[in-house]
């Protein structure tokens, strides 16, 4: 038996959210990554297990972003010689799109925060959190890490300041998730992205992003279906993920909102106005990965209001 501890739990989430690229994201309820944090008997925070992960994982602290992160806060509290030990249970894919190394960064400085009882609060610890996944994607930004930490679905005034606002969800509003097993890395995802854009596009995108967030707290589903258009990202990286035009045909026939890439991909999300259209979204997805021969994941969640939890 190891030493008492506690154990916490960081969902998976939703990036970019078709109109909202590096600024917008959601937490869902699955799939997502525990991390136990227990008293250690040498200095320092030490990694003593991970699961799930298939040996792809580093030990090391100073590589791993759930060890950055609750280093990052260690040393913020004057506290990185404090003997610590800490299990990371990955429950959810590696390159999805679906938020994998935030998920990890986010459990990884809340576990450390609640055991050391340090009085920040999530809001506080944030900072952390987004340095942990910088390690595994080059960039700072709080589009994953955020809503993992936070819950919510969370729209970023500004990255570098972590100005970070949660947006009203209408009632009835959840998602479902495909999740087609090809990997799809984020480097190599953002690599492929043009640098320069047209003035007209980033015209229209940012008419969608202020009409999806008039949406949201008006519940006014019409206005967020009309809203929900990524003119800039999307048509650069639709290529990467196989068959998804003729999944996003499938899904706004079926009656969900829109539908985009979730993050860098391959996952992809369609938003719903209620779980019946969602689940009828994973069904055809099911049916069509299978006729092509593609394995494939399907998660139906609402929108995960609380993040980061102790359980």
């Amino acid at each position: 038996m190891g030493k008492p501890g506690i154990k916490v739990f960081a969902p998976a989430s939703v990036a970019n959210v078709a109109v909202g690229f590096d600024i917008l994201g959601f937490a869902l309820e699955s799939p997502g990554d525990e991390i136990i944090v227990r008293e250690g008997t040498k200095p320092g925070l030490i990694i003593t297990e991970i699961q799930g992960a298939g040996g792809k994982l580093p030990y090391d602290i100073m590589k791993n972003t759930a060890g950055y992160a609750a280093y990052r806060l260690l040393e913020h509290l004057g506290e990185a010689d404090r003997p610590l030990e800490m299990e990371i249970h990955k429950k959810m894919p590696f390159g999805s799109g679906l938020g994998s190394s935030a998920a990890s960064a986010a459990g990884g400085v809340f576990a450390v925060n609640e055991y050391l009882r340090t009085g920040l609060s999530k809001y506080d610890i944030l900072r952390f959190a987004v340095e942990g996944e910088q390690i595994a994607d080059g960039a700072f930004h709080a589009d994953n890490v955020g809503p993992s930490l936070l819950g919510g679905m969370l729209l970023i005034r500004d990255n570098d300041t972590l100005d970070v606002k949660k947006l009203h969800i209408p009632h009835g509003l959840c998602a479902a998730v495909i999740y087609p097993h090809v990997e799809v890395l984020t480097r190599e995802s953002r690599g492929i992205l043009k640098k320069e854009v047209s003035f007209k596009d980033v015209i229209k995108q940012t008419g969608n992003l202020g009409s999806f967030v008039a949406g949201m707290y008006t519940s006014d589903f019409d206005l967020i279906s009309r809203s929900l258009q990524d003119l800039l990202v999307e048509p650069q990286r639709a290529h990467l993920i196989p068959h998804f035009y003729e999944m996003k045909v499938l899904a706004l026939n079926a009656g969900s909102l829109g539908f985009s890439i979730s993050g860098a991909g391959p996952s992809m999300f369609a938003l719903c106005n209620n779980s019946g259209i969602a689940e009828a979204v994973t069904e055809v997805a099911e049916k069509l990965f299978k006729l092509k021969k593609v394995p494939v994941t399907t998660y139906l969640s609402k929108i995960n209001h609380e993040g980061a939890i102790r359980f």
